[in-house]
C-alpha cells in the first residue's frame, strides 16, 4: 500500500509540475523573436507533453485524476511573467523567467523524490525524466539569458 501510496503521489506531483512548465512556456513563447529559442521551446513542450500522457495513462490505472498546479502559484507566476514581460518583453526576460520556473521545478521534483522513497521505479523514472527535461532546458537557455 506504501509503494501505491507514493508512486500515485510522485505522479502527481509530476502531472502538476509538467502543468505548469507548459503553462509557463505558452505564457511566453509569442513574445519570443529569435525563431531557434521559439523552436527550442516547442519542443520542449512537446517532449513535456509526451511525459504528461506516460503520467495520466499510469494515474488511469490507479483510478486517479492528477494533479493541477496550484491556483496561488500558478496565478503568481502567470502575473509575474506579465508584469516582467510587460516591463521588458525581450527574450533575455523570458529566458530569464523561464530558467527560474525550470529552478523551481527541479528544487520541487527531487524533493518528491527523497519524499516518496517508496514510490515504484517506473514513477521515479519519470520524475528523473522530468528534471533531466527541466535541467536540459535551463542549460539551453543560457545562451538567450
Amino acid at each position: 500500500m506504501m509503494v501505491q501510496n507514493d508512486t500515485v503521489r510522485l505522479l502527481r506531483e509530476c502531472d502538476a509540475g509538467i502543468k505548469m512548465g507548459v503553462s509557463s512556456i505558452n505564457d511566453v513563447i509569442d513574445t519570443i523573436s529569435d525563431r531557434g529559442f521559439r523552436n527550442c521551446l516547442s519542443e520542449c513542450r512537446r517532449e513535456h507533453k509526451v511525459l504528461e500522457k506516460e503520467i495520466n495513462v499510469l494515474l488511469d490505472q490507479y483510478g486517479d485524476e492528477g494533479k493541477e498546479p496550484g491556483i496561488m502559484a500558478k496565478s503568481m507566476s502567470h502575473m509575474k511573467t506579465g508584469i516582467r514581460l510587460g516591463l521588458d518583453s525581450s527574450d533575455a526576460t523570458a529566458a530569464d523567467l523561464l530558467t527560474d520556473g525550470c529552478n523551481m521545478g527541479v528544487k520541487s521534483l527531487n524533493r518528491y523524490l527523497n519524499q516518496y522513497k517508496a514510490a515504484d521505479e517506473v514513477s521515479k523514472d519519470i520524475a528523473k525524466r522530468l528534471i533531466n527535461l527541466e535541467e536540459q532546458l535551463a542549460t539551453d537557455l543560457r545562451g538567450y539569458l
